[in-house]
């Protein structure tokens, strides 16, 4: 496993080994005490989610807030999408930061957020499924997040605002400035 850095502290890019040959394919996805290693301090993940979304569906930028905020692992084990996180922790030295990352089924990496930072995608491909671990139980009340157009932002999209599928929910967030803040 090969994992590195971004520009956003305690956000990790990891790319597994792949062995391949004539058959297919095989890779570790996972192994908790390697992982853990890896970035350097313990995440007991408790949930995996997976979502599914056709060409140009965009979901996020959405977070937990305070005891429900959730370190994520994520990963696509179908398709491909362009992955996005910012850091929103107000004491962090990169907060307001933005990486971005494209992860696919050919690719097979995976990125680690770590708690206080929102998360959006946007699928790539006709069809992709996205797989991630969370390491806290997900909490409605604590639901949030802030615009995917944000112009404080600015994520640079490939698609024109129009050729996006996004949710009422995700259109009705506010801006980031309004949106919580970790302290």
């Amino acid at each position: 496993m090969q994992v590195t850095k971004t520009d956003i502290d305690g956000v990790f890019l990891i790319t597994p080994q792949v062995f391949e040959d004539d058959r297919g394919c095989f890779f570790e996805s996972y192994n908790q005490k390697v992982f853990n290693e890896a970035i350097g301090m313990p995440v007991h993940f408790v949930q995996d989610n997976e979502s599914q979304s056709t060409f140009g569906v965009l979901r996020g930028f959405a977070f937990q807030k305070g005891d429900h905020s959730q370190a994520k692992l994520v990963r696509v084990t179908a398709g491909e999408v362009l992955d996005v996180v910012v850091d929103m922790r107000e004491s962090s030295p990169t907060f307001g930061k933005m990486v971005m990352h494209k992860l696919s089924s050919e690719n097979k990496a995976q990125v680690f957020i770590p708690r206080g930072c929102a998360h959006a995608f946007v699928a790539m491909s006709d069809f992709a499924i996205f797989h991630y671990k969370v390491d806290n139980d997900y909490s409605q009340q604590a639901q949030s997040g802030f615009r995917f157009d944000d112009p404080d932002i600015a994520v640079p999209w490939p698609f024109e605002k129009g050729q996006l599928k996004v949710s009422d929910k995700d259109l009705s967030w506010p801006s980031f400035k309004d949106a919580y803040k970790f302290k």
